[in-house]
């Protein structure tokens, strides 16, 4: 009875969220997540450029181009296409943000001389396997190749703001983020489901420090170490079954 009590509850706000969403005529009920952020944390701010990361199908765009008003700009990347919003300054690129070609076709796009951004944010999550551990490692490998993009894109004090997935990894990735803004933070907003691993990390004032060579990762999705994670996890639990059944 308390089981089912509970995924009544989780039920129930997936809905309110969901429900509101297009009530409000919202493309995700995502855009809840960004707002709550955004009135916690002050990230954006009216009339700034912001990268989205990952921007499929467009929710967080939307709360950002609300934000930043007419005299910001927003340009978000995806591979999926996003369809248009009918404003000037909001533009969707389809293609790879972990590919050179397409962070030169958002550098074209940057409307000022210095070809830099004012806030940097993703939302992206990586293909779901269903093993944590390589979802784990796949959701920190997106998310430090959108903080490299970020040392890349970002004027100095800009901000920073990714989706990752909660694990024994984090504490590493925090310290890595730490080493170029001033504050950072991790945290889930109400918006958020309760049973999901997703938190997110807030970085503040990015110092201007430059990418180090030591931090580089490469930027194409690892398909092939992704593939050897998840026969070493299968293998594992597979030997685990047999162990288990000849002590029985």
């Amino acid at each position: 009875m308390g089981r089912k009590s509970k995924r009544w509850y989780l039920q129930r706000k997936r809905d309110f969220y969901y429900k509101l969403a297009k009530k409000l005529q919202y493309r995700s009920r995502a855009s809840f997540k960004l707002m709550q952020l955004n009135e916690k944390f002050n990230v954006i701010k009216p009339r700034k450029i912001i990268l989205d990361l990952g921007c499929a199908p467009g929710g967080w765009m939307q709360v950002a181009r609300e934000i930043v008003g007419d005299d910001g700009f927003v340009i978000g990347v995806d591979l999926q296409p996003v369809k248009p919003f009918g404003y000037d300054n909001v533009v969707a690129i389809k293609g790879d943000f972990t590919s050179e070609e397409t962070l030169n076709k958002i550098r074209e796009l940057i409307p000022n001389e210095e070809k830099k951004v004012d806030v940097v944010i993703s939302d992206a999550s990586p293909n779901i396997s269903g093993y944590w551990d390589v979802d784990h490692a796949r959701s920190i490998d997106l998310v430090t190749t959108a903080l490299q993009i970020a040392t890349e894109m970002l004027k100095e004090r800009g901000n920073f703001v990714a989706k990752v997935f909660y694990g024994d990894m984090i504490d590493d990735y925090v310290k890595l983020v730490k080493k170029y803004f001033e504050k950072v933070y991790i945290t889930k907003p109400q918006a958020s489901r309760k049973e999901s691993a997703e938190v997110y990390v807030i970085a503040k004032r990015y110092t201007g420090k430059k990418w180090e060579e030591k931090d580089n990762i490469k930027r194409e999705r690892k398909k092939e170490s992704d593939g050897e994670l998840l026969i070493k996890k299968i293998k594992s639990m597979r030997n685990k079954e047999v162990q288990n059944t000849s002590d029985q």
